[in-house]
């Protein structure tokens, strides 16, 4: 792993800071400012949970228009793009004092962050890399697990310093001093040619052929795996956008809880290595049954918490799926579905995803407007993901029996 590393650091760090960067946009990220964003705007749970799904619903809906232009736009062009639009999202949000302007600002972080960001650096890897694809997306995916073990503690202790609002200040002027001129000295110089035509540079998917986004969206296995897609993002995107509710639930307070954060990161880095290579020598498709048993279990296990550490346990398991999952699709898509059309496709995913994102918040914080608390509807999300994991046994043997 150390000579892939060395051999490909360029490329290899480019997609580090993409992922690190899209931090800045993801829910843990935002739901560390959301007491003070609800006390500052007098939102209760469900109403601040309606703005953020309807912002992130939108941010995939364009994504989804606009993901293609990973195949069509030179990385060089487009990275700087979109992390001026990051920068501005920070700003808006320190400087915001409606909720028009704070909607708008969670969109831009929604859109660049999760949205983008993620989005450029795996379809990147899928199209620098052939035989070690599950190697690149698991060191890739790295940047995750990194801004999680990183921030969260230096975010509170900002916050409760200097105030939130001026912390969302020193976030643009991260992104603007520090990640965004790294990022076009990498990108100075392209892998592999943009653009739409294939190439010998170009890796062909299953049946021998390059998948239009039409086409996969046709296929019956896309259908099926669909459920997979959504609900990690859409469980762990509430674990973390309400772990302040939990938080008054239970009587802790996010200093306790913030050592789950370095413990859900280790575990992501070490699953996410360890899947990417068993990737690459036993195949991505053999791994859609398990990714979503941690994540079952992990949520058995938040109801009846009653310590801080309980909570640090539930995430470290379900850190498993988290390292899985984001090596699987990356790995997963070029294989089966090539790579000449490979932004678009993966668009499907990545807006797929944010969607999944966007419901969780509002649906969850509605039924706890409802009086049903978050740790209660914990128990439901675990029988769904060992029910679809049972469901994803024949869909990975049948797919083999296709390869």
């Amino acid at each position: 792993m150390g000579r892939f590393f060395s051999e490909n650091r360029r490329w290899l760090v480019t997609g580090l800071l993409l992922t690190f960067g899209s931090s800045f946009g993801q829910t843990w990220f935002i739901s560390l400012f959301a007491g003070e964003i609800r006390a500052e705007y007098g939102l209760s749970d469900g109403q601040w949970g309606a703005l953020y799904t309807f912002a992130t619903l939108s941010s995939a809906l364009l994504l989804l228009s606009r993901g293609s232009l990973a195949d069509t736009m030179a990385f060089s062009r487009l990275v700087p793009l979109v992390a001026g639009m990051f920068a501005l999202a920070a700003v808006a949000m320190a400087f915001g004092n409606t909720i028009w302007v704070l909607g708008i600002a969670v969109f831009l972080l929604r859109f660049c962050g999760q949205g983008m960001f993620g989005h450029i650096a795996a379809t990147a890897m899928g199209r620098w890399f052939v035989a070690t694809r599950g190697r690149a997306v698991a060191i890739t995916n790295l940047g995750y697990p990194m801004g999680e073990m990183v921030l969260p503690l230096a975010v509170v202790l900002l916050i409760g310093g200097i105030g939130w609002r001026e912390t969302w200040a020193v976030t643009a002027g991260g992104i603007v001093l520090v990640l965004l001129p790294a990022l076009i000295l990498l990108l100075a110089e392209d892998r592999t040619p943009s653009g739409m035509t294939v190439t010998t540079d170009e890796t062909a998917g299953l049946e021998g052929r390059h998948w239009t986004r039409g086409q996969v969206l046709r296929h019956g296995l896309f259908l099926a795996l669909i459920p997979l897609i959504l609900t990690p993002g859409f469980i762990g995107t509430v674990v973390f956008f309400h772990q302040v509710h939990v938080a008054g639930i239970k009587g802790w307070t996010l200093t306790q809880m913030a050592p789950a954060y370095p413990v859900f990161a280790s575990v992501t880095v070490v699953t996410s290595l360890v899947s990417g290579w068993a990737m690459d020598r036993f195949g991505a498709d053999r791994f859609l049954p398990v990714t979503l048993i941690p994540m079952g279990v992990a949520m058995f296990l938040i109801g009846p918490a009653e310590s801080p550490w309980h909570w640090v346990s539930a995430l470290g398991i379900m850190a498993l799926t988290q390292g899985m999952t984001g090596t699987l699709w990356g790995a997963f898509l070029p294989m089966i579905y090539g790579t000449a059309h490979l932004g678009s496709v993966r668009a499907i995913v990545t807006a797929l995803m944010v969607f999944a994102t966007a419901i969780g918040p509002g649906l969850t914080g509605l039924l706890i407007d409802w009086g049903i608390p978050f740790p209660d509807q914990g128990m439901a999300m675990g029988l769904w993901c060992l029910a679809l994991a049972a469901v994803m046994l024949p869909v990975s043997l049948r797919l083999r029996s296709a390869l």
